[in-house]
């Protein structure tokens, strides 16, 4: 559980709330043009993870061990995470090395997630593993929400204040221009390994059972048969099918939207800041309860309504600019402050109920696969889920940056959301779940 709590603030202060945001108003020439050079970075990591990920999941499945590869892919990651100190504003240089540097930190997460979930079952009783998943997500919210809280407080100043959201002098001003932003990056780092050493010393392996030489050939001997016999493991290929649609709609929400709220309403560091506290603990809240809901009604239930709400919401955000809700409610103007105006409390609103359906529709999606996937092969297959995650999931950005490009629209840019949500889950209706694990 202390993985998720350890690497969860990278995906809050630096891919979602924080630094992309501050990427795409400072870094980027403006935030349209930094919403599609960020998504085209995301891009070019999910198609590596997406290639990847499946090889290393059958080599490791061979090996027996999965700590030794989590712990060469947590390596990469704070390799790259630390690079992003080095987003100042100016310069095609900075920009181009600050890319590299996140794409680079997102491969390293990535595929130490795909090792992190392949433990699951051997570390939990089989009746207690949607408990544990749902528990283990909402635990890393709390750690994504630990980490905007010390940002806001402590680094970044509040919209017309020289002072932090807890009212005292940001600490790291004296450092740089934007130091609070330029710092998410190295800070996720050191927190990632900080908390995750419990893992390594604590969290039991599987045995090894072959060097690795001979385990690269078997491996991939055994990633061709499980690929030449997948269609005979039918729900868990349409389960491969939904997640693929439906992840890709989840990832561009969620990536997107701090980068739309900072070009559509202008908000600032801060403000994004405090949509992504309020979104983070809702998150916390919604895996905690959908880990039990998983346990009692089945996951694929948790999935389908979690997916369906998130669609119905995305539609609801699209509606929202800085002078209309609901598309053609005029609802401009406002005091001052944060979130003064309607179009902006309404975008907030819509937000903490991403929270609420992302984390359920995350965790539980796991769950699904320890349902179907062969024990046996379990690496593998969770190596062939981040693949499915990550297929589309590289196509969702790249649409968005370049529908943004063409159309210099960011509110055209992400309406591709909706289509992969709702496409995921009529998929995912023809799948068959058992209702208890083997």
């Amino acid at each position: 559980m202390l993985f998720d709590w350890a690497g969860q603030p990278f995906y809050t202060v630096v891919t979602t709330f924080i630094f992309a945001p501050y990427f795409a108003a400072q870094v980027a020439p403006d935030p349209a043009t930094g919403q599609s050079w960020w998504g085209l970075a995301s891009a070019v990591a999910g198609l590596a993870v997406a290639l990847s990920s499946p090889v290393l999941g059958a080599i490791a499945d061979e090996t027996g061990r999965r700590k030794a590869w989590l712990a060469a892919f947590s390596v990469l990651f704070v390799v790259g995470a630390t690079g992003l100190w080095f987003a100042a504003p100016g310069g095609l240089a900075p920009v181009v090395m600050v890319l590299a540097a996140y794409v680079v930190a997102t491969i390293g997460i990535e595929f130490a997630t795909v090792f992190n979930n392949a433990m699951l079952p051997d570390v939990a009783p089989r009746q207690m593993i949607g408990r544990l998943s749902g528990s283990a997500w909402g635990l890393g919210y709390a750690g994504g929400l630990v980490a905007l809280v010390l940002v806001l407080g402590l680094m970044t100043p509040m919209p017309g204040s020289d002072l932090t959201m807890l009212g005292v002098q940001p600490l790291v001003s004296h450092l740089a221009p934007a130091a609070g932003e330029r710092l998410t990056g190295p800070l996720s780092a050191l927190w990632y390994v900080v908390f995750v050493v419990p893992l390594f010393l604590f969290c039991p392996d599987v045995p090894s059972r072959s060097r690795l030489a001979p385990a690269v050939r078997s491996g991939l001997r055994e990633l061709r048969r499980t690929l030449a016999r997948l269609p005979s493991h039918r729900q868990v290929l349409k389960f491969f099918v939904a997640r693929m649609l439906y992840q890709d709609g989840l990832n561009a929400l969620v990536l997107f939207g701090g980068i739309y709220a900072t070009g559509t309403f202008g908000w600032t560091t801060a403000e994004v800041g405090v949509f992504g506290i309020l979104l983070a603990a809702c998150g916390g809240i919604g895996a905690w309860a959908g880990g039990r809901a998983d346990d009692r009604f089945g996951p694929k239930r948790v999935v389908a309504v979690s997916v369906a709400g998130l669609a119905i919401v995305s539609v609801g955000l699209l509606s929202v600019d800085a002078e209309t809700v609901l598309f053609v409610i005029p609802a401009g103007g406002g005091g001052e402050g944060l979130f003064a105006s309607t179009p902006e409390r309404l975008y907030l609103l819509l937000g903490i109920f991403v929270g609420l359906f992302f984390g359920p529709a995350q965790a539980a999606s796991r769950t699904i696969l320890v349902r179907l996937a062969p024990r046996e092969s379990m690496t593998e297959f969770f190596g062939l889920y981040a693949l499915t995650g990550k297929l589309t999931a590289f196509l969702g950005p790249l649409a968005v940056g370049l529908l943004t490009a063409a159309s210099g629209s960011q509110r055209v840019g992400i309406s591709v959301v909706v289509v992969f949500l709702v496409a995921g889950l009529a998929v995912l209706a023809t799948v068959r779940v058992p209702r208890s694990i083997d």
